[in-house]
């Protein structure tokens, strides 16, 4: 789960993580509001989305008095802020962070990360700060400081010094940017997050270290043991279909793709994506609808499958263990007397009792394309998607 930049701004600031003074707007007139309550000469407007680049599209904006402040905020209202990360679809700003403009000497980059190789948290920092990692990786690869942190003892001072000093840190401002550090390693470790950035963290002119940007990432399994996070989720923010099935206990990613996904595990869902495209197809989503199949959960996985109107063909692939084929079964029949599909349906079942499942899918008088190997499967929703797609085609131009 992803949080604003002004609710991590406040997480770290309550783990020791000094930030600028800032403020949340709704509105041109509460934004203009906000400065005059912080005072200072000159403010910073940032739009508040679920992605980064947002300087680059017009959502950061440098503003010196009321009217440039609301005139800022007025063109930010209510548009959809297209970004490098956000797609050609953009995101909706609905809300502005007004900060006080600190005099700044230096960017500096800092990152905390979950390493799979090592399975440690890893810190990547960096004395070129205010670029996205991705080109300060590519431009300037020397620069990049790792250290992973070894998780029985935490995050040591010496360890958070030896990165101050990679980075040049002036011995004077060594202990603030060991705070730094600290706090940061602290809010990952203690909330369950799977990403703490800060871009730019900055030295100012009257030797501060600073947050002036902060993302963090949290980790959806852990979420029930951090309900003050949890609280913090914006789902306006959010692709709508996933946020439909995470309030459905469903596990959803959407694609670009035509071909729709029911798939029961993780890693199936994955290898039937993965086959869909060795096929010759283009999957829709992931869609991983747990290890209890019952008719309900498979009625409410068609209906989220069916929302999105580039789904053309759906396949259902089920590795049946601890449930069975025949429930599997009766679950999909159900589900496509209940919810309105109106394009092909494959259904590939396996495991337990998958004669029974079978005979089921037969006795329905359905128009179900069965399947008995996800290649198959695969092969026959590819085929099933050209052919309807043709027949439409063929229709539209009579």
């Amino acid at each position: 789960m992803d949080i604003h930049e002004y609710q991590a701004k406040e997480v770290l600031s309550n783990f020791g993580v000094e930030i600028p003074a800032g403020a949340l707007a709704y509105s041109p007139e509460q934004a203009a509001y906000r400065a005059r309550e912080m005072g200072g000469e000159k403010w910073i407007v940032k739009a508040q989305i679920h992605a980064g680049g947002r300087g680059k599209a017009g959502g950061v904006k440098l503003c010196a008095d009321d009217q440039e402040i609301q005139a800022a905020c007025e063109a930010m209202f209510g548009r959809k802020l297209v970004t490098h990360q956000t797609g050609p679809e953009g995101k909706g700003i609905y809300r502005v962070y007004v900060e006080a403009a600190v005099p700044i000497d230096r960017e500096i980059y800092l990152g905390f990360v979950l390493d799979r190789t090592s399975q440690r948290i890893m810190i990547v920092a960096s004395a070129e700060g205010g670029m996205e990692i991705e080109d300060i990786s590519a431009e300037k690869p020397d620069s990049i400081v790792r250290s992973t942190v070894e998780p029985a003892v935490g995050l040591r001072d010496f360890q958070a010094r030896e990165i101050a000093f990679k980075l040049g840190i002036e011995p004077g401002l060594t202990q603030s940017m060991v705070r730094t550090l600290q706090g940061c390693y602290r809010a990952f470790r203690d909330l369950d997050a799977t990403m703490v950035e800060i871009n730019p963290l900055v030295i100012t002119g009257d030797n501060r270290v600073l947050a002036l940007d902060a993302k963090m990432t949290f980790d959806g399994n852990a979420l029930f043991r951090h309900p003050q996070i949890s609280e913090l989720r914006d789902k306006s923010q959010e692709d709508p279909r996933e946020s439909r099935a995470a309030d459905r206990g469903l596990s959803y990613v959407g694609l670009d793709g035509n071909i729709g996904c029911i798939v029961n595990g993780a890693g199936l869902a994955m290898a039937t994506m993965d086959t869909i495209k060795l096929a010759g197809g283009e999957p829709a989503n992931f869609l991983d609808i747990g290890g209890g199949a019952t008719p309900e959960r498979v009625a409410k996985a068609f209906r989220l499958v069916m929302s999105d109107k580039n789904v053309q063909a759906v396949l259902v692939n089920i590795f049946a263990g601890i449930n069975r084929c025949d429930w599997v079964a009766e679950g999909v029949v159900q589900a496509l007397k209940e919810v309105q599909v109106d394009v092909p349906v494959i259904v590939r079942l396996a495991g337990t009792n998958v004669e029974e499942g079978q005979k089921i899918l037969a006795k329905s008088g359905l128009p179900i394309i069965r399947a008995t190997t996800l290649m198959e499967a695969a092969e026959r929703s590819v085929s099933a998607w050209k052919s309807d797609n043709s027949l439409n085609l063929k229709v539209i131009s009579s």
